[in-house]
């Protein structure tokens, strides 16, 4: 897998060279790209755009290949009373015990099995907790999946209803020259503030085919787990960009006072449109302090845009990795690209952020899973239903550590 993954970066890598070998050229001379030569470079790039699809996708599906198979209860490497092989025989009983639910139902468990798996004694409703390794696999498909969960700071939350995050409302001003004997002078500017950071419930239905349950090569619980990855990631995706906070996280495309505000706006100084220029703006207006963590954000029409803009030296914003491991960069700055990113290209709209994700936006989460199973409501259908609930929030907590592309 490793020797595929290295030719796909290989290909991708020559791809993005020649794209840069024409920008190159048109630099040299001293001109624009022609229509021929913007032609040529978009199909390069959508070649080279859908190569970094399929390696993302080759890393996820090598993840979690490499996670199969590990001891799943994590809880027991913590207790001196269970040794090694103990704790590895009880980790195996219980991902059998789960997989044997995942197919069968309730109703085909023994009483010690249920007993591993219940969850608050909540028989009638059919909830069962999930082995730790579910859920931990779940929660790093997601990661893998949702690229601000790995930007940003992710909280756990387990026994609070959620978490407080301090703010600095008003700094001190600065020191004061003074004299040995002379009296300072106090400062009261300095004020703190509060966010709530309150997990919501978040859920999901994914119905299987007991045939592909009972029948495929890999065991029911990697199916299960890869739906409801998908489907978890791409809700939270969308939220931890555009939502607006009310009972879900709060996004970094939202005009807020209690995220992101107008203050942090950077207009692109042509109609419905941006250019090289602006894109400096941007990065200006972020304090050099974050840049060394800071990402782009930008649908791939945005991109598609960029990477042809010219700033007033000449020179080219975009700029192709140096080797197969390092990413492309925009003005020196590696760039995520989102589906669900703002896509409209009209004036007042918002077209693109940067940001240092992890210091200024945090989500909390709770790792109480539920899966619920339904057998007899798509029997008809020679199916199974699951149902997955889970609590998540996420909120910017320092906006100067972001700017974001206005149009004008």
């Amino acid at each position: 897998m490793a020797g595929y993954l290295d030719e796909l970066r290989g290909k991708r890598f020559k791809l993005a060279q020649d794209a840069d070998a024409i920008l190159q050229k048109t630099k040299e001379e001293g001109r624009n790209l022609s229509q021929e030569e913007k032609n040529k470079f978009d199909a390069i790039m959508e070649d080279a755009d859908k190569l970094q699809s399929t390696i993302d996708a080759e890393e996820r599906a090598a993840k979690l290949r490499d996670n199969l198979g590990q001891p799943q209860e994590n809880h027991l490497k913590n207790d001196p009373s269970v040794n090694m092989r103990d704790k590895q025989e009880i980790s195996k009983e219980v991902r059998q015990a789960f997989n044997k639910y995942l197919i069968d139902g309730k109703g085909a468990l023994s009483s010690e099995e249920m007993r591993a798996l219940m969850q608050s004694g909540d028989i009638k409703g059919g909830y069962l907790t999930p082995p730790q390794q579910f859920v931990s696999q779940l929660i790093k498909n997601v990661d893998d999946l949702v690229f601000i969960r790995q930007l940003a700071t992710v909280y756990p939350v387990q026994n609070s209803e959620g978490i407080g995050v301090p703010t600095m409302e008003s700094d001190l001003n600065d020191a004061d020259w003074t004299q040995e004997i002379k009296t300072v002078n106090e400062d009261d500017a300095i004020t703190f503030g509060k966010r709530e950071l309150k997990p919501h419930p978040l859920a999901k239905l994914v119905k299987i085919s007991r045939k592909l349950l009972q029948t495929a090569a890999i065991d029911p619980e990697s199916i299960v787990r890869d739906r409801l990855a998908y489907k978890f990631g791409v809700t939270q995706e969308k939220a931890f960009l555009t939502g607006d906070g009310k009972g879900k996280p709060l996004g970094v495309f939202v005009n807020s006072n209690d995220g992101i505000p107008a203050s942090r706006d950077v207009l692109s100084g042509v109609t419905a449109d941006i250019n090289g220029d602006s894109l400096i703006e941007v990065k200006m207006a972020l304090k050099a302090a974050y840049w060394q963590n800071a990402a782009w954000v930008f649908s791939r029409e945005i991109l598609k845009r960029i990477r042809k803009l010219k700033a007033t030296t000449g020179d080219y914003v975009w700029q192709p990795g140096l080797s197969q491991d390092m990413p492309d960069r925009i003005l020196e700055i590696s760039y995520k690209i989102s589906e669900y990113c703002p896509n409209t290209f009209t004036t007042g709209s918002y077209v693109g952020i940067l940001g240092d994700f992890k210091r200024g936006y945090w989500i909390a989460e709770s790792m109480a899973m539920e899966i619920q199973i339904l057998i007899e409501k798509y029997a008809e259908n020679n199916q199974n239903g699951y149902i997955a609930r889970y609590e998540s929030d996420g909120m910017p907590v320092l906006s100067e550590a972001f700017a974001r592309i206005k149009l004008s």
